[in-house]
């Protein structure tokens, strides 16, 4: 009988029971918030199309051969202009493409993580996270949240009884799951202590451009000043997700070292991806695209909070974010939200969310779910949400 011996990281690596749960939901008469998808009518296919379709005809040779591991450095340059926006200075040195921000998260594990490294992250975390660091074989040190973000008093308490932890994760802008914002005062302070513990601040931050009210705040990596901050970027959410570009910004060292683990893992992002989206910000106003996807999502958010209001009761509590694609439930004590959804809501309700349960990296609290409002249509959202509300008016 044939043996595969994998490394013993493959322990790490299993089969989601949120995948196995959502695989339920691929009916299509099933309404799925669980999803972090934007929507896709709201994709520039026109204007995606004509920029394909005249960047072969006229760099077709450059476009489609290979390039270098940092990526196209035109695009580059304007990725490093969009930073100045929220205080970040850097050169072509500091900034290269990944294939979404995602490989960001697998990159800097790969770098810094050695079996049993203690990784700091809120408390609940973005699972996509925890599947990139998971293979790498870490411990994970949590820190509580609450409307301003992470408590950063209760962070001290975390790094002063864990010295030699590697970096603290952390979602600052519109986090996922939660939708929570953190404050300019408390990014500040994250930096500094930072410093104070000698740990790297990984900054994810795919969500930052959406944001529907409130102030703008600055990067993290806007405070740094050590070269200890890590930014990540996303096109995903603010043009589409199919073209897999992110981008890092970091340290001239810490990305070299970075860029030589992206040419390892996939040598370079698509040529033809990168040429397109360059000529796309150099013919149309992505800021004006971002301008109207922000209001279609506006109103997504406003109608699923309006209609949680209406139809759920009154002891299960959620966020009302500021941005972002994301609402994040708590219910009483005693409810399991994984049980829920497979006992009652999808085979009764037809509706599908995402458990909260394994967003927590060391306790899971199973009394959380988190929805998401940017994929579905508003006729569905309102019929979702209110065939959810039956079952929970029953079950709470």
């Amino acid at each position: 009988m044939k043996t595969y011996r994998y490394a013993e990281r493959m322990s790490l690596v299993k089969p989601s029971a949120i995948r196995e749960l959502l695989k339920l939901g691929a009916d299509p008469d099933v309404i799925s918030f669980g999803g972090g998808y934007p929507d896709p009518d709201l994709f520039p296919l026109e204007k995606l199309s004509f920029v394909f379709e005249q960047v072969i005809k006229e760099q077709g040779k450059s476009a489609l051969q290979y390039t270098i591991s940092e990526g196209l450095s035109e695009l580059r340059l304007k990725l490093i202009e969009r930073m100045k926006r929220v205080g970040v200075t850097c050169g072509l040195e500091n900034l290269f493409l990944l294939q979404g921000s995602q490989q960001g998260l697998d990159l800097v594990a790969k770098m810094f993580l050695n079996k049993g490294d203690i990784v700091i992250t809120e408390n609940p975390t973005f699972l996509g996270a925890l599947v990139a660091f998971n293979p790498y074989e870490p411990q994970y040190a949590t820190v509580s949240m609450d409307k301003e973000g992470m408590d950063m008093d209760k962070l001290e308490t975390v790094l002063k009884a864990n010295p030699n932890a590697k970096f603290i994760y952390t979602v600052p802008t519109f986090h996922n799951p939660t939708g929570i914002t953190m404050s300019r005062c408390r990014r500040k302070r994250l930096v500094e202590l930072a410093n104070a513990y000698d740990v790297i601040i990984l900054e994810d931050d795919p969500y930052r451009e959406i944001r529907y009210e409130g102030e703008q705040l600055p990067s993290i990596k806007s405070f740094d000043t050590e070269g200890r901050v890590i930014h990540l970027g996303s096109f995903s959410k603010i043009l589409c997700p199919g073209l897999r570009l992110g981008w890092v910004v970091a340290e001239k060292e810490l990305a070299e070292k970075l860029c030589l683990l992206k040419m390892a893992a996939d040598t370079q992002n698509s040529t033809l991806n990168m040429y397109a989206v360059n000529s796309f910000i150099e013919l149309y106003d992505i800021d004006e695209h971002i301008t109207h996807i922000r209001k279609i999502y506006k109103d997504k958010k406003d109608l699923m909070l309006e209609t949680l209001r209406v139809a759920l009761p009154q002891s299960v509590r959620y966020t009302n974010p500021e941005g972002g694609l994301f609402t994040w439930l708590t219910f009483p004590d005693g409810v399991d939200t994984t049980r829920l959804m497979k006992e009652r809501v999808l085979p009764e309700a037809k509706v599908a969310y995402v458990p909260g349960s394994t967003f927590f990296p060391v306790k899971e609290e199973v009394n959380h779910c988190r929805l998401n409002f940017s994929y579905m249509s508003k006729e569905n959202i309102v019929r979702g949400v209110t065939a959810f509300g039956r079952i929970l008016k029953e079950y709470c």
